[in-house]
């Protein structure tokens, strides 16, 4: 049987030591890490996503603010508040929750941002940093997947990954992630998507196997590797009249037949849904040090 992934429990770790961390910074009467979030628009799940990015900063003493603006927002009022956050010292990352209007260039306002302040790891320098492999802000879910691995001890060097998608988000993040040349990467990498004429003749091949296809159960159990380690990234609604809403959340992966052959895999939900946000945090807290040249004791 397989061992399950907890995302949760790793989450709640990291937080925990960020809060550590702020706690001396507070003790010793120094200005702590700051993140501005702005929300354009009423997307439902939008408001929930910088809700919980809100309160995980208060659970851990960062200095934060959300700004809520409305679906008529111009594309240069959004901009103007974005450089107004860039010039902010008491704000060390900026986080503009996607997606936007329509009417408003997602590319433009990315670019936008600050790279020093860039803690979602969207901006061109920050994927340029990465894919050359430069110190950077990691986006978020791609940098939590590879902690969990660390922390599974799950081992990458020399192992086969294959990433199922080829989103800028995760798929190709995570890729360029695994694929560089340092202690927990170093992997053989192989991206494939719905091209492919035949996805598991490659998904059969993965030591590590993550997917990120958006499509509910798609990965069954006869397209993964006896042994393998399944981290299932996707996140989709499925109507189920037994449960209080009216459907289930379930991952991309058939996770009930899949973990039978798996030596690790993530659950959905409670895999790496949780890290999102805990990346989100530690980026910040990098960043923080990266503006202030703080020293920690």
């Amino acid at each position: 049987m397989a061992v399950l992934i907890d995302g949760k429990k790793i989450a709640a770790e990291i937080r925990k030591e960020l809060k550590g961390k702020v706690d001396w910074l507070k003790s010793m009467g120094l200005k702590v890490p700051g993140l501005a979030a702005i929300l354009v628009g009423n997307n439902s799940a939008s408001q929930v996503y910088v809700s919980s990015k809100s309160k995980a900063c208060a659970e851990i003493g960062f200095l934060s603010k959300v700004e809520n603006l409305p679906a008529n927002t111009t594309q240069n009022e959004l901009i103007e508040l974005v450089e107004k956050y860039n010039a902010d010292n008491d704000y060390h990352g900026i986080l503009v929750q996607l997606p936007l209007p329509s009417h408003i260039s997602e590319e433009k306002i990315i670019e936008s941002i600050s790279p020093s302040k860039d803690v979602d790891g969207f901006h061109p320098t920050s994927v340029g940093n990465l894919v050359i492999g430069r110190e950077t802000f990691y986006p978020c879910t791609p940098n939590g997947i590879v902690e969990l691995l660390k922390r599974y001890k799950i081992e990458t060097n020399g192992k086969h990954v294959v990433v199922v998608g080829r989103s800028n988000i995760v798929g190709k993040p995570v890729a360029n992630m695994l694929l560089q040349k340092k202690a927990g990467a170093n992997a053989v990498v192989t991206v494939c998507h719905s091209a492919a004429k035949d996805l598991s003749l490659f998904t059969k091949e993965a030591d590590i196997l993550v997917v990120a296809i958006g499509k509910a159960n798609f990965i069954t159990a006869d397209m993964v590797k006896e042994g393998a380690a399944v981290v299932d990234v996707g996140i989709n609604r499925i109507e189920d009249s037994s449960f209080p809403k009216g459907y289930k959340i379930v991952g991309d992966v058939d996770f009930e037949n899949v973990q039978k052959k798996t030596s690790f895999i993530t659950p959905v939900p409670g895999g790496v849904g949780p890290m999102t946000i805990a990346m989100l945090l530690q980026n910040t807290f990098l960043a923080y040090i990266k503006i202030t040249n703080q020293k920690l004791a």
